[in-house]
């Protein structure tokens, strides 16, 4: 996938056409047109303008999604998150850790789960 397919993927999902995504990096439409056709690519300052409205730059560039790339729900988690109080943010958290899982032992041997409970499979032979 190239650069200009990477930046159209990331425009449709913020949901902006061609006009507003290009209003927004400082350039036409007929540039964000360019830049998603490949026949051009953007400069520094375009890249840095749409980062700020949530699009993956390390994405668009390399191909490769950013570690702070996060979806709609987990914005909306941590937006909750840090605007709850020290005690709320202290009862999420316990509430979340005994829902980890932990897999160990051979592969499709042994499953621990949050809870410590285990559960062992054993071969049987018929």
């Amino acid at each position: 996938m190239s650069i200009g397919q990477r930046l159209r993927e990331e425009r449709e999902k913020i949901g902006l056409n061609q006009t507003a995504m290009g209003a927004v990096g400082g350039v036409r439409k007929q540039a964000q047109l360019k830049y998603e056709n490949n026949e051009s690519y953007p400069n520094a300052e375009y890249l840095a303008a749409v980062a700020k409205i949530g699009v993956d730059i390390q994405y668009v560039v390399l191909g490769i999604r950013s570690a702070q790339a996060i979806n709609d729900e987990e914005q909306q988690l941590l937006a909750a998150f840090r605007a709850a109080s020290p005690q709320i943010r202290q009862f999420m958290l316990q509430g979340i850790q005994p829902m980890q899982t932990f897999v160990a032992g051979n592969v499709g041997q042994q499953i621990q789960a949050g809870d410590h409970a285990e559960i062992n499979f054993k071969k049987t032979t018929k």
